[in-house]
């Protein structure tokens, strides 16, 4: 039977590519993921004895420490099954339990987290361009279904978000009262010209967005969106590696 541990670095494996390294001699069992530009760790595979871990019991635990935001980190340390990093710095990373506590769905968005937080392009590299989007719409000011209704082809003007070029994939955060993202949208044009104003929005500039995937069964709320580090949608942001892959795992057909 394949366990946790080789069930997560499989995933990693097929996300990612590479595979598990074996840096220490003397402990066998310690494995690493790295990034191959960089070859930075991003997961640690580890049997540590309980005793280590502040846990009761005797023998070992299979663990995998994770870098994580701080802040987050502090909010996962309250639940059962992640501790605070027993490797590295205890601050930004996390140790999880791979007994079964935490379960493989809830550990691939904190890996891919670690992903990110480790990769060259969060490291500063300024080459490196969004390619994911999270953008708030307030559906006081338009309705979204009655635009793509109105369309006819799936598609619907938008105010441009500068950054966004074609083929960026562009996640639609709709603000209270729905309060979730409902929407996954391509960008098909960007940067159409179109003078627009009323008390709410200007415009001078729009891009045309091709709906790819509504979001109308399990929601993605601010709770969810708050694991990933995401604590307001305010404008244009970044979309967090760690969610878009656990909505994947949501809606995977």
């Amino acid at each position: 039977m394949t366990t946790l541990r080789g069930r997560l670095i499989a995933w990693a494996k097929k996300e990612y590519g590479g595979g598990p390294e074996r840096p220490f001699s003397t402990a066998p069992a310690y494995e690493v993921l790295r990034h191959a530009e960089n070859r930075k760790w991003y997961a640690l595979f580890m049997d540590v004895p309980y005793s280590r871990l502040g846990l009761p019991g005797e023998g070992r635990a299979d663990v995998v420490d994770l870098k994580c935001d701080p802040v987050l980190a502090a909010g996962l340390r309250d639940g059962a099954g992640i501790l605070p990093g027993y490797h590295m710095r205890r601050e930004s990373w996390i140790t999880v339990l791979l007994d079964g506590t935490v379960p493989l769905k809830d550990i691939k968005p904190l890996l891919s987290l670690s992903f990110d937080f480790t990769s060259a392009k969060r490291a500063g590299a300024k080459s490196s361009r969004i390619t994911r989007w999270l953008v708030p719409a307030n559906p006081k000011f338009y309705d979204i279904e009655e635009g793509l209704r109105e369309s006819g082809d799936g598609t619907i003007l938008w105010k441009q978000s500068s950054g966004v070029h074609v083929g960026d994939t562009v996640y639609i955060y709709v603000a209270a009262p729905v309060s979730a993202v409902r929407y996954k949208c391509g960008a098909l044009e960007t940067d159409i010209p179109m003078e627009y104003r009323d008390e709410n929005v200007s415009m001078k500039r729009v891009m045309r967005l091709k709906l790819l995937r509504r979001y109308d069964g399990a929601p993605i709320g601010r709770e969810l969106l708050q694991k990933h580090g995401v604590f307001a949608v305010r404008g244009p942001r970044s979309m967090p590696r760690s969610l878009e892959t656990e909505i994947e795992e949501m809606y995977r057909a």
